[in-house]
C-alpha cells in the first residue's frame, strides 16, 4: 500500500484532531507535517512529534506531499483550497465548505482542470446516532417515517472567536447546520420541496446562535433541523414518528427508546385518565397489549471509513462516499434557509 503523505494546514482543535486520531497509516494515509500562521500552534504540533513547515509555499513545494487537509476558519478555505490544487496536491477540506456555492463552483472546476480529488470531511455521517435513525428510515422497522427532528442543543453559547464573526462564516447555521443537514439530505431520498426557517440571535452576535428550520420533502417527509446554544434544558437529539411507532434518542450517550405498535387500539374503549383539571381519552397512553417498547441498538455503518475512502478514491478511483454534488446540495440548503429567515417567507427549493 503506497501511503498518501498528509500536511494539515491549520493545527487548531479540528486540524490535531485529524493529525492525532483520524489520518491512519492502516487506511493508507499518513501525516508528514503541519503548516499553520500561529507560532503557538506549531509549537504545539512540535511538540505533539510533527514537523512543520514555516511557510504555505514550502508545502506546496514539497514533492512528497502529496494531499492537504484544510482546517482553518472557512473564509480561508477556497484560497488554500485553489492553491493546493494548482500545485498538484488533492485536498481534503473541513466542514462547512465554503462560504457560498460560488465558491465551491469555482473549487470544483479547478479540481477537475487539475485532474485532483477535492472531498469535505462530512465526518457526522458515522455518528451512531445519526446512524440508528438512518436505519430505522430504511428499514422500515417502525413504518415509513413521515416526521423526523433533528437537534443539537447547549447553553455555553458561540465558542472561540472568528465563529462570531460573519466574515469568516461564523454562526451556527454554517457551524452546526451544516452537519445536520447533510445527515438529512443523505438519510431522505427526496427532493426538498419547501424550506422556512428562524434565526436567533440571543447573544447579540452579527451572526446567528441557533437556527430552527422546517423542510419537506417531495416524498412527504416533514423534518425539523435546530441548533441551539442558550439551552440549558435540552430537547432529544431525535425524535422520529413512522405510522408504526416513534423512536426518541435523547443524548449522544443513545439513551432512549423506540415504542412499536405491536396490536389493535381500541378507539371506541379507551380508557380516561386524569389530566390536570380534566379527562382525557385522546392523551390517554394505548393499553399495554398495543405497544412494545425496545431498546436502542448501535448499528454499523455500511459504508467505508472517509479517509481509507479517501484512499481508494485517490488510488483506485472508487467513488466517493461524501460527493461533491452533495456537499453543494447541503450549501444551497444553507443559503436557502438564510433566505427564508430574512424574509420570513416559505421558499420553494427543488
Amino acid at each position: 500500500m503506497e501511503k498518501i503523505n498528509f500536511v494539515v494546514i491549520g493545527y487548531g482543535g479540528m486540524g490535531g484532531y485529524h493529525a492525532r486520531e483520524l489520518i491512519q497509516e492502516k487506511d493508507g494515509v499518513q501525516v508528514i507535517g503541519v503548516y499553520d500562521i500561529d507560532e503557538k500552534r506549531l509549537e504545539v504540533a512540535k511538540n505533539d512529534n510533527f514537523k512543520t513547515y514555516d511557510t504555505l509555499e514550502s508545502v506546496l513545494n514539497d514533492k512528497s506531499v502529496e494531499a492537504v487537509l484544510i482546517a482553518t476558519p472557512n473564509d480561508s478555505h477556497k484560497e488554500l483550497a485553489i492553491a493546493a490544487l494548482k500545485a498538484g496536491k488533492h485536498v481534503v477540506c473541513e466542514k462547512p465548505v465554503m462560504m457560498d456555492t460560488k465558491e465551491l463552483e469555482e473549487v470544483i472546476a479547478v479540481a477537475k482542470l487539475e485532474h485532483k480529488t477535492f472531498m469535505v470531511h462530512q465526518n457526522r455521517r458515522w455518528d451512531n446516532d445519526f446512524l440508528i435513525i438512518r436505519d430505522l428510515y430504511e428499514t422500515k422497522q417502525i413504518g415509513d417515517l413521515f416526521q423526523i427532528e433533528s437537534r443539537v442543543q447547549g447553553a455555553n453559547g458561540i465558542p472561540g472567536d472568528w465563529r462570531h464573526m460573519k466574515q469568516h462564516g461564523g454562526g451556527m447555521l454554517l457551524d452546526w447546520g451544516v452537519h445536520l443537514l447533510d445527515q438529512m439530505l443523505f438519510m431522505v431520498d427526496s427532493p426538498v420541496k419547501t424550506v422556512a426557517a428562524d434565526l436567533s440571535f440571543v447573544l447579540g452576535d452579527e451572526v446567528d446562535d441557533g437556527f430552527i428550520s422546517y423542510l419537506t420533502f417531495g416524498n412527504g417527509v416533514k423534518a425539523i433541523v435546530e441548533v441551539g446554544t442558550t439551552n440549558f434544558v435540552k430537547l432529544p437529539r431525535w425524535y422520529v414518528r413512522g405510522f408504526e411507532g416513534g423512536a426518541v434518542i435523547s443524548d449522544w450517550d443513545l439513551s432512549g427508546e423506540i415504542v412499536k405498535q405491536t396490536g389493535i387500539i381500541d378507539h371506541h374503549n379507551l380508557v380516561p385518565i386524569q389530566a390536570g383539571q380534566g379527562l382525557t381519552k385522546t392523551m390517554a397512553p394505548p393499553s399495554e397489549d398495543a405497544t412494545t417498547t425496545l431498546p436502542i441498538k448501535e448499528v454499523a455503518a455500511d459504508f467505508d471509513n472517509f479517509y481509507h475512502n479517501f484512499y481508494d478514491v485517490v488510488r483506485n478511483n472508487a467513488e466517493p462516499i461524501v460527493k461533491n454534488e452533495e456537499v453543494y446540495r447541503v450549501l444551497r440548503l444553507i443559503e436557502a434557509i438564510f433566505e427564508a429567515a430574512e424574509k420570513q417567507q416559505v421558499i420553494e427549493f427543488e
